[in-house]
Protein backbone atom coordinates (compact mmCIF):
# COMPACT_ATOMS: atom_id res chain seq x y z
CA UNK A 1 0.00 0.00 0.00
CA UNK A 2 1.38 3.44 -1.26
CA UNK A 3 0.33 6.65 0.89
CA UNK A 4 1.49 10.08 -0.37
CA UNK A 5 2.32 12.47 2.27
CA UNK A 6 1.47 16.11 1.13
CA UNK A 7 2.71 19.29 2.82
CA UNK A 8 0.84 22.04 1.03
CA UNK A 9 1.32 25.20 0.83
CA UNK A 10 -1.16 27.34 -0.97
CA UNK A 11 0.68 30.93 -1.56
CA UNK A 12 4.08 29.55 -2.36
CA UNK A 13 6.33 29.99 0.52
CA UNK A 14 9.05 27.62 -0.23
CA UNK A 15 9.62 29.20 -3.86
CA UNK A 16 9.77 32.25 -2.44
CA UNK A 17 12.01 31.57 0.20
CA UNK A 18 14.48 29.19 -1.65
CA UNK A 19 13.37 29.82 -4.84
CA UNK A 20 12.85 25.94 -5.41
CA UNK A 21 9.50 24.90 -8.07
CA UNK A 22 7.32 22.09 -6.50
CA UNK A 23 6.34 19.61 -6.51
CA UNK A 24 9.54 18.49 -4.30
CA UNK A 25 9.61 14.62 -3.62
CA UNK A 26 11.72 12.29 -1.62
CA UNK A 27 12.45 12.12 1.95
CA UNK A 28 16.17 13.87 1.27
CA UNK A 29 15.06 16.00 -0.63
CA UNK A 30 12.74 17.38 1.55
CA UNK A 31 15.10 17.56 4.67
CA UNK A 32 17.23 19.74 2.46
CA UNK A 33 14.50 22.01 2.44
CA UNK A 34 13.52 22.19 5.97
CA UNK A 35 16.94 23.26 6.37
CA UNK A 36 17.20 26.14 3.58
CA UNK A 37 13.74 27.47 4.84
CA UNK A 38 14.63 27.36 8.04
CA UNK A 39 18.12 29.29 7.87
CA UNK A 40 16.63 31.72 5.20
CA UNK A 41 13.14 32.53 8.06
CA UNK A 42 13.64 30.69 11.49
CA UNK A 43 10.45 32.27 11.65
CA UNK A 44 8.34 30.34 9.15
CA UNK A 45 5.61 28.44 10.42
CA UNK A 46 6.39 25.68 6.80
CA UNK A 47 9.47 24.51 8.73
CA UNK A 48 7.13 23.21 11.11
CA UNK A 49 5.01 21.82 9.02
CA UNK A 50 7.58 20.33 6.66
CA UNK A 51 9.41 18.14 10.00
CA UNK A 52 5.27 17.13 10.49
CA UNK A 53 5.44 15.66 7.30
CA UNK A 54 8.66 14.28 7.09
CA UNK A 55 7.56 12.42 10.93
CA UNK A 56 4.30 11.03 9.42
CA UNK A 57 6.11 9.42 6.70
CA UNK A 58 8.45 7.68 9.29
CA UNK A 59 5.53 6.53 10.90
CA UNK A 60 4.26 5.29 8.24
CA UNK A 61 7.28 3.05 7.29
CA UNK A 62 7.54 2.11 10.58
CA UNK A 63 4.34 -0.16 10.02
CA UNK A 64 5.81 -1.30 6.72
CA UNK A 65 3.62 0.85 4.41
CA UNK A 66 5.43 2.54 1.52
CA UNK A 67 4.77 6.50 1.88
CA UNK A 68 6.21 9.22 -0.32
CA UNK A 69 6.40 12.78 1.07
CA UNK A 70 6.13 15.80 -1.21
CA UNK A 71 5.35 19.41 -1.11
CA UNK A 72 3.04 20.93 -3.75
CA UNK A 73 3.01 24.57 -3.38
CA UNK A 74 0.51 27.23 -5.46
CA UNK A 75 0.86 30.43 -7.49
CA UNK A 76 1.88 34.22 -5.92
CA UNK A 77 -0.55 35.75 -8.92
CA UNK A 78 -4.23 34.97 -7.45
CA UNK A 79 -5.92 32.14 -5.71
CA UNK A 80 -7.17 30.58 -9.12
CA UNK A 81 -4.25 29.96 -10.60
CA UNK A 82 -2.50 28.54 -7.02
CA UNK A 83 -5.24 26.16 -7.37
CA UNK A 84 -4.60 24.99 -10.57
CA UNK A 85 -1.01 25.12 -10.10
CA UNK A 86 -1.67 22.70 -6.80
CA UNK A 87 -4.12 20.73 -8.96
CA UNK A 88 -1.55 20.04 -11.95
CA UNK A 89 1.45 19.18 -9.82
CA UNK A 90 -0.95 16.68 -7.78
CA UNK A 91 -2.00 15.32 -11.13
CA UNK A 92 1.52 14.72 -11.92
CA UNK A 93 2.71 13.03 -8.77
CA UNK A 94 -0.76 10.60 -8.72
CA UNK A 95 0.01 9.64 -12.68
CA UNK A 96 3.46 8.80 -11.40
CA UNK A 97 3.29 7.00 -8.32
CA UNK A 98 -0.07 5.88 -8.11
CA UNK A 99 -0.53 6.48 -4.57
CA UNK A 100 -3.18 4.48 -2.87
CA UNK A 101 -4.56 7.03 -0.28
CA UNK A 102 -2.50 10.08 1.17
CA UNK A 103 -1.97 12.18 4.24
CA UNK A 104 -2.84 16.32 4.28
CA UNK A 105 -0.40 17.98 6.53
CA UNK A 106 -1.24 21.31 6.56
CA UNK A 107 -0.55 24.63 8.67
CA UNK A 108 -3.29 26.87 8.46
CA UNK A 109 -6.68 27.88 7.27
CA UNK A 110 -5.62 29.22 4.18
CA UNK A 111 -3.74 25.96 3.32
CA UNK A 112 -6.47 23.87 4.45
CA UNK A 113 -8.79 25.20 1.61
CA UNK A 114 -6.81 23.05 -0.71
CA UNK A 115 -8.02 19.80 0.82
CA UNK A 116 -11.19 19.40 -1.37
CA UNK A 117 -8.50 19.36 -4.66
CA UNK A 118 -6.61 16.84 -3.00
CA UNK A 119 -10.01 14.51 -2.29
CA UNK A 120 -11.42 14.63 -5.69
CA UNK A 121 -8.06 12.67 -6.99
CA UNK A 122 -7.34 10.55 -4.17
CA UNK A 123 -8.52 8.67 -1.20
CA UNK A 124 -7.54 10.72 1.83
CA UNK A 125 -7.17 9.15 5.03
CA UNK A 126 -6.18 12.05 6.88
CA UNK A 127 -5.62 15.99 7.57
CA UNK A 128 -3.08 16.73 9.84
CA UNK A 129 -3.01 20.47 11.41
CA UNK A 130 -0.05 21.64 12.70
CA UNK A 131 -0.35 24.15 15.52
CA UNK A 132 2.87 25.62 16.52
CA UNK A 133 3.11 26.12 20.52
CA UNK A 134 3.88 29.51 21.54
CA UNK A 135 5.87 30.36 24.25
CA UNK A 136 3.75 32.10 26.79
CA UNK A 137 6.42 33.07 29.72
CA UNK A 138 7.70 36.08 30.94
CA UNK A 139 10.35 36.25 28.70
CA UNK A 140 8.88 35.96 25.46
CA UNK A 141 6.63 38.60 26.18
CA UNK A 142 9.32 40.76 27.14
CA UNK A 143 11.39 40.02 24.24
CA UNK A 144 7.84 40.90 21.79
CA UNK A 145 7.27 43.90 23.77
CA UNK A 146 11.04 44.90 23.19
CA UNK A 147 10.96 44.57 19.40
CA UNK A 148 7.20 46.47 19.21
CA UNK A 149 8.84 49.54 21.18
CA UNK A 150 12.19 49.44 18.92
CA UNK A 151 10.05 50.21 15.42
CA UNK A 152 9.20 53.62 15.83
CA UNK A 153 6.25 54.13 13.48
CA UNK A 154 4.58 51.54 15.48
CA UNK A 155 5.61 53.55 18.45
CA UNK A 156 4.04 56.77 17.27
CA UNK A 157 1.25 54.78 15.80
CA UNK A 158 0.04 53.19 18.50
CA UNK A 159 1.20 54.54 21.42
CA UNK A 160 1.03 58.26 20.77
CA UNK A 161 -2.64 58.18 20.57
CA UNK A 162 -3.32 55.31 23.10
CA UNK A 163 -1.14 57.60 25.80
CA UNK A 164 -3.66 61.13 24.37
CA UNK A 165 -6.61 58.87 24.81
CA UNK A 166 -5.85 58.10 28.47
CA UNK A 167 -4.50 61.43 29.30
CA UNK A 168 -7.63 63.37 27.54
CA UNK A 169 -10.23 61.53 28.85
CA UNK A 170 -10.47 61.95 32.13
CA UNK A 171 -10.58 65.44 32.17
CA UNK A 172 -13.32 65.05 29.25
CA UNK A 173 -15.24 63.16 32.07
CA UNK A 174 -15.09 65.19 34.60
CA UNK A 175 -15.83 68.88 32.79
CA UNK A 176 -18.54 67.25 30.56
CA UNK A 177 -19.25 63.62 31.79
CA UNK A 178 -18.32 60.22 30.91
CA UNK A 179 -20.82 59.74 27.62
CA UNK A 180 -19.37 63.10 26.54
CA UNK A 181 -16.00 62.42 26.76
CA UNK A 182 -16.12 58.69 25.34
CA UNK A 183 -17.79 60.41 22.10
CA UNK A 184 -15.27 62.94 21.79
CA UNK A 185 -12.27 60.60 21.61
CA UNK A 186 -14.37 58.38 19.79
CA UNK A 187 -15.01 61.04 16.77
CA UNK A 188 -11.06 61.88 17.44
CA UNK A 189 -9.81 58.40 17.17
CA UNK A 190 -12.20 58.22 14.08
CA UNK A 191 -10.55 61.04 12.58
CA UNK A 192 -7.14 59.78 12.48
CA UNK A 193 -7.89 56.02 11.13
CA UNK A 194 -9.30 58.15 7.97
CA UNK A 195 -6.10 60.90 8.00
CA UNK A 196 -3.74 57.55 8.50
CA UNK A 197 -6.18 55.33 6.04
CA UNK A 198 -6.21 58.20 3.22
CA UNK A 199 -2.55 58.80 3.69
CA UNK A 200 -3.58 62.40 4.02
CA UNK A 201 -0.21 63.13 5.45
CA UNK A 202 1.75 61.82 1.83
CA UNK A 203 -0.99 63.98 0.02
CA UNK A 204 -0.54 66.82 2.26
CA UNK A 205 3.21 67.22 2.07
CA UNK A 206 3.07 66.36 -2.13
CA UNK A 207 0.93 69.86 -2.13
CA UNK A 208 3.15 71.43 0.22
CA UNK A 209 5.73 70.94 -2.04
CA UNK A 210 4.34 71.70 -5.14
CA UNK A 211 3.07 75.33 -3.79
CA UNK A 212 6.49 75.92 -2.57
CA UNK A 213 8.32 74.86 -6.13
CA UNK A 214 5.53 77.12 -7.40
CA UNK A 215 6.20 80.18 -5.17
CA UNK A 216 10.07 80.00 -5.99
CA UNK A 217 9.71 79.48 -10.04
CA UNK A 218 7.62 82.65 -10.42
CA UNK A 219 4.54 81.04 -11.45
CA UNK A 220 1.50 83.26 -12.45
CA UNK A 221 -1.23 80.43 -11.38
CA UNK A 222 0.15 80.70 -7.88
CA UNK A 223 -2.02 84.64 -7.93
CA UNK A 224 -4.69 83.10 -9.95
CA UNK A 225 -5.33 80.17 -7.34
CA UNK A 226 -5.42 82.11 -4.63
CA UNK A 227 -7.93 84.82 -6.64
CA UNK A 228 -10.32 81.16 -7.75
CA UNK A 229 -9.70 80.02 -3.94
CA UNK A 230 -11.20 84.06 -2.99
CA UNK A 231 -13.73 83.36 -5.60
CA UNK A 232 -14.94 80.04 -4.56
CA UNK A 233 -15.39 81.43 -0.92
CA UNK A 234 -17.93 84.39 -2.20
CA UNK A 235 -19.56 81.65 -3.95
CA UNK A 236 -20.22 79.76 -1.30
CA UNK A 237 -20.91 82.80 0.81
CA UNK A 238 -23.64 83.69 -1.95
CA UNK A 239 -25.29 80.69 -1.93
CA UNK A 240 -25.73 80.25 1.89
CA UNK A 241 -27.32 83.57 1.78
CA UNK A 242 -29.87 82.57 -1.21
CA UNK A 243 -30.85 79.75 0.85
CA UNK A 244 -31.36 81.61 3.87
CA UNK A 245 -33.94 84.07 2.38
CA UNK A 246 -35.86 81.53 1.32
CA UNK A 247 -38.90 81.41 3.76
CA UNK A 248 -39.34 77.54 5.32
CA UNK A 249 -38.90 75.47 1.58
CA UNK A 250 -40.30 71.98 1.39
CA UNK A 251 -37.50 69.39 1.17
CA UNK A 252 -34.45 70.03 0.39
CA UNK A 253 -34.33 70.04 -3.73
CA UNK A 254 -35.19 73.88 -3.81
CA UNK A 255 -32.83 74.44 -1.22
CA UNK A 256 -30.30 72.90 -3.18
CA UNK A 257 -31.37 74.50 -6.61
CA UNK A 258 -31.09 78.13 -4.57
CA UNK A 259 -27.75 77.22 -3.34
CA UNK A 260 -27.06 75.92 -7.26
CA UNK A 261 -28.05 79.09 -8.80
CA UNK A 262 -26.18 81.59 -6.58
CA UNK A 263 -23.04 80.14 -6.24
CA UNK A 264 -22.48 78.68 -9.85
CA UNK A 265 -21.38 81.94 -11.44
CA UNK A 266 -18.68 82.87 -8.67
CA UNK A 267 -17.99 78.87 -8.70
CA UNK A 268 -17.48 79.12 -12.39
CA UNK A 269 -15.36 82.16 -12.77
CA UNK A 270 -13.51 80.78 -10.20
CA UNK A 271 -13.08 77.89 -12.01
CA UNK A 272 -11.87 79.75 -15.31
CA UNK A 273 -9.50 81.94 -13.43
CA UNK A 274 -7.24 79.07 -12.10
CA UNK A 275 -7.28 77.29 -15.38
CA UNK A 276 -6.54 81.05 -17.13
CA UNK A 277 -3.41 80.71 -14.89
CA UNK A 278 -2.04 77.56 -15.77
CA UNK A 279 -2.63 78.30 -19.33
CA UNK A 280 -0.58 81.26 -18.66
CA UNK A 281 2.24 79.30 -16.92
CA UNK A 282 2.77 77.24 -20.15
CA UNK A 283 2.79 80.47 -22.91
CA UNK A 284 5.45 82.08 -20.05
CA UNK A 285 7.39 78.86 -19.96
CA UNK A 286 7.39 78.19 -24.22
CA UNK A 287 6.00 74.82 -23.66
CA UNK A 288 3.84 73.38 -26.18
CA UNK A 289 0.50 74.10 -25.56
CA UNK A 290 -1.92 70.92 -24.91
CA UNK A 291 -5.14 70.71 -25.78
CA UNK A 292 -6.64 70.16 -22.21
CA UNK A 293 -4.65 73.76 -20.98
CA UNK A 294 -6.63 75.45 -23.99
CA UNK A 295 -10.02 73.78 -23.77
CA UNK A 296 -10.80 73.19 -20.16
CA UNK A 297 -11.57 77.48 -19.55
CA UNK A 298 -14.60 77.01 -22.14
CA UNK A 299 -15.61 73.49 -20.51
CA UNK A 300 -15.91 74.68 -17.25
CA UNK A 301 -17.86 78.46 -18.23
CA UNK A 302 -20.56 75.21 -20.69
CA UNK A 303 -21.00 73.22 -17.28
CA UNK A 304 -21.89 76.58 -15.08
CA UNK A 305 -24.44 78.02 -17.80
CA UNK A 306 -26.00 74.32 -18.00
CA UNK A 307 -26.06 73.83 -14.17
CA UNK A 308 -27.09 77.68 -13.67
CA UNK A 309 -30.43 77.04 -16.42
CA UNK A 310 -31.14 73.72 -14.72
CA UNK A 311 -31.44 75.54 -11.41
CA UNK A 312 -32.90 78.30 -12.87
CA UNK A 313 -35.81 76.14 -14.30
CA UNK A 314 -36.85 74.41 -11.09
CA UNK A 315 -36.60 77.46 -9.05
CA UNK A 316 -38.87 79.44 -11.67
CA UNK A 317 -41.33 76.30 -11.45
CA UNK A 318 -41.75 77.00 -8.00
CA UNK A 319 -42.41 80.34 -8.20
CA UNK A 320 -38.95 80.93 -6.31
CA UNK A 321 -37.71 83.59 -9.01
CA UNK A 322 -39.53 85.19 -11.95
CA UNK A 323 -39.25 84.88 -15.58
CA UNK A 324 -35.92 85.94 -17.27
CA UNK A 325 -36.26 89.73 -18.59
CA UNK A 326 -34.83 90.53 -21.98
CA UNK A 327 -33.98 94.33 -22.50
CA UNK A 328 -34.66 96.51 -25.33
CA UNK A 329 -32.61 96.47 -27.71
CA UNK A 330 -31.93 99.53 -30.50
CA UNK A 331 -28.86 99.33 -32.94
CA UNK A 332 -29.68 102.06 -35.57
CA UNK A 333 -32.73 101.08 -37.53
CA UNK A 334 -33.14 98.04 -35.91
CA UNK A 335 -35.13 97.50 -32.45
CA UNK A 336 -36.08 94.71 -30.79
CA UNK A 337 -38.97 95.63 -27.59
CA UNK A 338 -38.11 94.19 -24.05
CA UNK A 339 -39.68 90.01 -23.44
CA UNK A 340 -39.43 87.39 -21.47
CA UNK A 341 -38.78 83.69 -21.95
CA UNK A 342 -40.63 80.68 -20.11
CA UNK A 343 -38.51 78.74 -17.97
CA UNK A 344 -38.44 75.86 -20.59
CA UNK A 345 -36.87 78.63 -23.14
CA UNK A 346 -34.36 79.87 -20.79
CA UNK A 347 -33.12 76.38 -20.16
CA UNK A 348 -33.25 75.59 -24.21
CA UNK A 349 -31.49 79.17 -24.46
CA UNK A 350 -28.58 78.26 -21.68
CA UNK A 351 -28.41 74.64 -22.94
CA UNK A 352 -27.51 75.91 -26.49
CA UNK A 353 -25.24 78.46 -25.27
CA UNK A 354 -23.50 75.85 -23.27
CA UNK A 355 -22.88 73.59 -26.55
CA UNK A 356 -21.73 77.10 -28.45
CA UNK A 357 -19.22 77.45 -26.25
CA UNK A 358 -17.70 74.35 -25.87
CA UNK A 359 -17.33 73.87 -29.61
CA UNK A 360 -15.76 77.05 -29.70
CA UNK A 361 -13.62 76.21 -27.05
CA UNK A 362 -12.95 72.50 -28.55
CA UNK A 363 -12.34 74.40 -32.20
CA UNK A 364 -9.97 77.20 -30.51
CA UNK A 365 -7.88 73.89 -29.01
CA UNK A 366 -7.48 72.21 -32.11
CA UNK A 367 -5.94 76.06 -33.87
CA UNK A 368 -3.66 76.73 -31.46
CA UNK A 369 -2.46 73.77 -29.53
CA UNK A 370 0.65 71.90 -30.44
CA UNK A 371 0.89 68.07 -30.57
CA UNK A 372 2.68 66.66 -28.15
CA UNK A 373 3.51 63.07 -27.22
CA UNK A 374 1.74 63.34 -23.43
CA UNK A 375 -1.54 64.69 -25.20
CA UNK A 376 -3.78 62.23 -26.03
CA UNK A 377 -6.38 64.47 -27.77
CA UNK A 378 -3.62 65.22 -30.64
CA UNK A 379 -5.39 64.20 -33.67
CA UNK A 380 -3.20 61.59 -34.27
CA UNK A 381 -0.51 63.82 -35.46
CA UNK A 382 2.22 61.83 -33.62
CA UNK A 383 1.38 58.10 -34.14
CA UNK A 384 0.60 58.96 -37.84
CA UNK A 385 4.32 59.56 -38.91
CA UNK A 386 5.30 56.76 -40.80
CA UNK A 387 8.69 54.62 -39.14
CA UNK A 388 10.47 52.61 -41.04
CA UNK A 389 9.46 48.59 -40.26
CA UNK A 390 11.79 47.40 -37.67
CA UNK A 391 14.68 44.66 -39.30
CA UNK A 392 15.14 43.25 -35.31
CA UNK A 393 13.22 39.92 -34.59
CA UNK A 394 12.88 37.52 -31.81
CA UNK A 395 15.42 35.46 -33.62
CA UNK A 396 17.95 38.30 -34.36
CA UNK A 397 17.79 40.58 -37.33
CA UNK A 398 15.91 39.76 -40.88
CA UNK A 399 18.15 39.53 -44.13
CA UNK A 400 16.93 42.20 -46.72
CA UNK A 401 15.23 40.38 -49.69
CA UNK A 402 17.80 40.67 -52.32
CA UNK A 403 20.69 39.77 -50.30
CA UNK A 404 21.99 36.70 -51.51
CA UNK A 405 22.28 33.85 -49.21
CA UNK A 406 24.54 33.23 -46.47
CA UNK A 407 27.61 31.42 -47.37
CA UNK A 408 27.55 27.38 -45.36
CA UNK A 409 29.68 26.89 -42.18
CA UNK A 410 29.54 23.25 -42.23
CA UNK A 411 32.52 21.19 -43.64
CA UNK A 412 30.55 18.51 -44.43
CA UNK A 413 28.75 20.28 -47.52
CA UNK A 414 32.06 21.84 -48.54
CA UNK A 415 33.84 18.68 -48.97
CA UNK A 416 30.96 17.29 -50.67
CA UNK A 417 31.38 19.96 -53.57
Amino acid sequence: MTTLVICLDRTDDVGRVTGLRSPIVGWEAVRALVTDIGLADPEDSGVNTLLEGLRVAQDLRDDDEEAIVAVISGDRESMVSADRAVARQLDDLIAEYGPDSAVVVVDSAEDERLVPIVESRVQVDSVDRVVVRQARDIESTYYLLKQFLADEELRQTVLVPLGLTFLVFPVLAMQFGTAEGAAAITTVIGVFLLYKGFNIDEIMTGVSHQVREALYSGQVSVVTYVVAAGLTLVGLFAGGLGVSSLEDPPGVVIPAMQFAFDAVPWLAMAAVTASAGRLLDEVISEKPLRRSYLNLPFIVLAVGLVVRGFSAYFLEQQGVIGSFAVPAIELGVLSVDSFELASGERLVLFVLTAIVISLLGARIAASFATPTEDDPDADGAIGDVDTPPSEVTDGGPVAPEDAPPAPSSDPGEDSSR
